[in-house]
């Protein structure tokens, strides 16, 4: 019995292999075939990742890009890559890639020098396209935005300077919130609909070097960029020393941009505000009330100071709702650190005086020595 038993194990065993012998190489071809579609899936990924997909498909964020006559293509993937500034993903998930695609489809030769609008929702092989096509240097000019100019002020210059052909549609962007939220100042900013204008205080007065084709809202962009890299992590800090916010410094800065002329009254003017503001008076600034409404004079009616208005600092207690110029750093300066004399010795005054004469202030501690310096110096005022 075990004898026979035995025999059919060995029968069962030897039934066993001549059946492996056949599927061997069945499931040798099977595992070799899953192998090579694995392989060939990540390479497909892979090359999909860097020369077909976008860096970002949901970013349609335009990014300016100046080629350089006589580029290689490996100054010009470098350009890609960095397009967005250091530490940002670029417009090109990395240089080899742009490099290696150029040369495979033969167009490294072709991509011409010029001044494109891309962003990161572009894949290499649209990018490449764009910049084979080409796109001529685009003609500029230089301009100086005053500081201490409104929105309005700007407005007009840039129709003056035949940059822009209508003054309504850059005021109207300037009270756009969605347009430029993607500036944290801007998105930031509370009591929208009762600013005049959204934008007032942070676009940077500087010299630009803007496109003589160029439209409102890439000039505004230029503007709002400037002002975010001259707002230093050291000036929000020394706001938070303050208790203020951005948007109290950048109002605060404003009215002094408007009150004062003289370098040294900047840090002077600043220090009364402060002292004002500490004492929980009213900071009766002619230039806000100026703003208001709409002229620029030193005396006012008693109606007019009565005017009805988040602006009007003789009927409102504290800063306005928002700033009435677009401050240089100076002023933004002088409202970060007053005069700390002048706060220490209680100034809480001060006024013009001989306007035809001096752009100089005269500054008073009492209200008494204040009304004074107004009976002396108004005459010159009209």
């Amino acid at each position: 019995m075990a004898e026979r038993n035995q025999k059919e194990i060995s029968a069962k065993r030897i039934r066993w292999m001549q059946t492996w012998k056949i599927l061997r190489p069945i499931a040798t071809a099977v595992i070799s075939v899953a192998a090579v579609v694995l392989i060939v899936s990540f390479g497909a990924r892979y090359i999909l990742s860097n020369f077909v997909y976008p860096v970002d498909s949901d970013d349609a964020t335009p990014i300016e890009v100046v080629i350089p006559e006589s580029s290689s293509a490996g100054t010009i993937a470098q350009l890609l890559y960095t397009a967005c500034g250091e530490g940002n993903e670029g417009l090109i998930v990395n240089t080899a890639s742009f490099k290696i695609y150029v040369d495979f489809v033969g167009k490294a030769g072709s991509l011409k020098a010029g001044t494109y609008i891309l962003s990161k929702n572009m894949s290499i092989a649209e990018i490449v396209d764009i910049l084979c096509a080409g796109n001529p240097a685009r003609q500029t000019t230089r301009i100086t935005i005053p500081e201490g100019y409104t929105v309005e002020d700007i407005a007009k210059l840039l129709v003056d300077s035949g940059l822009i052909d209508d003054e309504a549609v850059f005021l109207n962007l300037c009270n756009d919130s969605a347009m430029f939220s993607n500036y944290s100042f801007i998105a930031a900013l509370d009591n929208r609909t009762e600013r005049k204008y959204l934008l007032e205080g942070y676009l940077f007065p500087d010299t630009y070097e803007v496109y003589v084709d160029g439209t409102c809202e890439e000039i505004i962009q230029r503007m709002l960029s400037r002002f975010d890299a001259v707002y230093t992590g050291e000036y929000v800090t020394r706001a938070n020393e303050l208790g203020m916010t951005m948007n109290q410094v950048i109002t605060l800065a404003s009215i002094i941009e408007r009150e004062a002329r003289d370098d040294e009254d900047f840090v002077r003017v600043s220090a009364v505000f402060h002292n004002r503001i500490a004492q929980g008076m009213n900071l009766e600034s002619c230039a806000t009330l100026s703003y208001a409404l709409g002229v620029n004079k030193y005396t006012f009616t008693t109606e007019e100071l009565a005017t009805v208005s988040a602006y009007n600092t003789y009927r409102n207690s504290n800063l306005p709702i928002g700033p009435i110029s677009n401050p240089g750093e100076r002023a933004i300066l002088a409202a970060l650190y007053p005069d700390e004399t002048f706060m220490a010795e209680g100034y809480l005054y001060f006024c013009n005086m001989d306007i035809n004469t001096t752009t100089a202030l005269v500054f008073s501690k009492t209200y008494e020595e204040h009304l004074e310096n107004v009976e002396l110096y108004s005459q010159y005022w009209d």
